[in-house]
């Protein structure tokens, strides 16, 4: 199928957002958080918005053509969701990825139809992103969604994943806190939840080893999908109230956790949100609604510390 002949709205997008929102309740310490099911949407990950947002966008503006190819970095989620809308628009799409990202991944964009470029991640995102710059100017087919720096990304969530937390818990939200990989949940979250709940609270999930946005030096981690070496354009001057920094055993721990606990098999980007949630409720009281997400599923962490055992 071709972009020329693709539906302009693809069945597969009425299954993209609209998860629901779960009380988890921590026996041992007493204490619920609040946990948003991204790993729901149809690809198995919160970047199935994004993608749509971004490609809708392009749409609307002119600057897909039938013949373009998609192209992006990604560390695996955004890859897989671009190649899910690929698929289902008829657009090509190329995805420049770490060769460190669990091979998982990378089975799941080939069987969506995508062709992945490897590259070796010395500088983190920064790496693929110069990649992807420099494909784009040997090919004029190539387009780039620029997530990292898009401001629809975060706008999105904004004016779609945000309202959706505000609907589902009444209009009361006490804290936000999510990792980030392009900031787009983040920044835009926090926006959307301040407009009706101006005292919340926005905190930033990220790696003890990798903890860039607290000033420290990037260190290799566990937590896949977010603080890559690269603090995002979205992420700069960011209405933050703090940071809560999860170690990698922490996050990994927790992961297992919600899989054996709760019967949630997600990533250990989850485990991050979830135990730095853990960690606020505890700060802010038994009667603080504390938010996060579960970015997407587990398995496409097979080959990573995660499963073993």
């Amino acid at each position: 199928m071709s972009a020329s002949s693709a539906p302009a709205h693809p069945p597969v997008f009425d299954l993209i957002g609209h998860t629901p929102l779960m009380p988890l309740r921590f026996a041992a310490e007493g204490l619920t958080v609040w946990a948003k099911a991204e790993f729901l949407n149809p690809s198995g990950s919160i970047k199935d918005r994004l993608a749509r947002c971004l490609i809708e966008d392009a749409e609307a503006r002119g600057l897909l053509r039938p013949d373009s190819i998609i192209l992006e970095c990604s560390s695996g989620n955004t890859g897989i969701s671009l190649a899910m809308v690929g698929a289902a628009k008829g657009y090509q799409v190329h995805i420049a990825m770490s060769d460190t990202a669990s091979i998982e991944r990378r089975h799941l964009m080939h069987q969506l139809g995508a062709e992945v470029h490897l590259f070796k991640a010395t500088k983190g995102y920064a790496t693929g992103i110069n990649l992807t710059l420099e494909l784009a100017a040997r090919e004029p087919r190539y387009f780039l969604p620029r997530q990292f720096e898009n401001p629809i990304n975060a706008r999105d969530h904004e004016e779609g994943t945000a309202v959706e937390i505000l609907e589902q818990t009444g209009g009361r939200v006490d804290a936000f806190v999510a990792g980030y990989g392009t900031g787009g949940t983040l920044v835009g979250c926090g926006r959307g939840l301040r407009r009706q709940c101006p005292n919340v609270r926005v905190f930033a999930m990220e790696p003890a080893e990798a903890a860039m946005l607290s000033g420290e030096c990037p260190c290799c981690h566990l937590i896949e999908g977010i603080a890559g070496g690269y603090v995002p354009p979205l992420l700069v001057g960011a209405n933050l109230d703090g940071i809560v920094k999860i170690a990698s055993g922490e996050a990994v721990s927790m992961a297992r956790r919600l899989s054996r606990e709760f019967g949630l098999l997600v990533g250990t980007s989850s485990g991050g949100n979830v135990a730095a949630a853990l960690r606020l409720a505890r700060e802010l009281g038994p009667d603080a609604r504390v938010v996060t997400v579960l970015c997407d599923r587990a398995e496409r962490y097979y080959s990573t510390p995660l499963f073993d055992h």
